[in-house]
């Protein structure tokens, strides 16, 4: 086990960089770039203009830039915007936090809902409560995340129920650290439902389909036979063949932490790495979406890392092997 994580952490370095590389090869070949649009200020004169791109190192070819900004990467300096005109890391230092929260909050919430559902539906399957389970799946499945969050906010600025937008209110200051933490939570209820309701269907049936091919595979027949208890077969047996594929995607749901949020974040008005990857996209900001996919890759790799110890943990076979 440790010789097998030392060499998926040796891997870890060439992966990030041919990834890095491909993508700033992307970004700098697109037409334009956040110079570009000074232009048309006739405020700003040409010569100010190229006396900037050389501040930023955007005179030189794209290979050395390319090299230029790894070799600040490896001293853990991510650049300065070019829109907010601050560091980069103090940027993403601010917006990742709340990200993070508000994916770790839907992941912990979907997964504690759809594998029991998983299991329940799998045991009653074909009957009443199996086609319940399975018809409001659908309707999950079926619904965008970001139509799934038009309609909360409609309902919620109906009612005020929850606050909608940031992650404070106006008496934050004030108040002591547990009622920070409570209206913290309260203005992550709004995103972090959204992204729970989006997630169950899918992960529902997985979990039941996997369930209902371990209770129907040979073994757990002649558990059956051998007159072992019922609840002992599912949840000892079958369950932990089951839950292998489910281990896998957890870890391609820790990779997504960035990318998956997103677009509710956006629309719900959460002030996390979404909007800022969006305003960094739209504007040219090289070095702010940079960082973002320097996170993202860094998060897909150890996510994915994660999955293979989890499920080399699991099952004897992976670990055998």
């Amino acid at each position: 086990m440790k010789r097998y994580i030392l060499n998926r952490l040796f891997q870890f370095i060439p992966l990030l960089i041919g990834m890095t590389f491909i993508s700033f090869l992307i970004i700098q070949l697109s037409p334009g770039d956040y110079f570009t649009q000074l232009k048309m200020n006739p405020e700003i004169s040409p010569e100010t203009i190229e006396k900037m791109r050389k501040v930023f190192g955007l005179d030189k070819n794209i290979v050395v830039q390319y090299f230029y900004w790894l070799k600040n990467v490896f001293t853990f300096n991510l650049g300065v915007s070019f829109s907010y005109h601050v560091p980069v890391s103090y940027l993403i230092k601010i917006r990742l936090k709340n990200t993070i929260s508000l994916s770790i909050f839907s992941i912990f919430l979907t997964w504690i809902i759809s594998i029991p559902l998983g299991i329940y539906g799998a045991i009653k399957n074909k009957r009443w409560e199996e086609k319940i389970l399975s018809f409001i799946a659908y309707i999950g499945i079926s619904i965008p995340s970001f139509f799934l969050a038009m309609l909360f906010i409609f309902f919620i600025s109906k009612t005020a129920i929850l606050p909608l937008g940031g992650t404070t209110s106006i008496f934050y200051k004030g108040a002591t650290p547990f009622e920070r933490f409570i209206d913290y939570l309260k203005h992550l209820l709004v995103p972090g439902l959204i992204l729970t309701l989006s997630g169950i269907g899918s992960l529902y049936r997985l979990m039941k389909n996997n369930f209902l091919e371990a209770i129907n595979s040979p073994y757990i027949f002649t558990a059956y036979a051998k007159g072992i208890p019922t609840w002992k077969i599912y949840f000892k047996h079958a369950l932990r063949n089951a839950i292998n594929p489910m281990i896998t995607i957890f870890g391609y749901e820790l990779s997504g932490i960035l990318s998956g949020a997103g677009l509710v974040e956006i629309i719900t008005g959460w002030p996390g790495m979404g909007r800022l990857v969006l305003e960094g996209v739209l504007s040219f900001d090289l070095y702010l979406v940079m960082a973002s996919l320097l996170i993202g890759g860094i998060l897909l790799i150890l996510g994915n890392l994660f999955a293979d110890i989890l499920l080399a943990l699991v099952d004897p076979r992976v670990r055998f092997k």
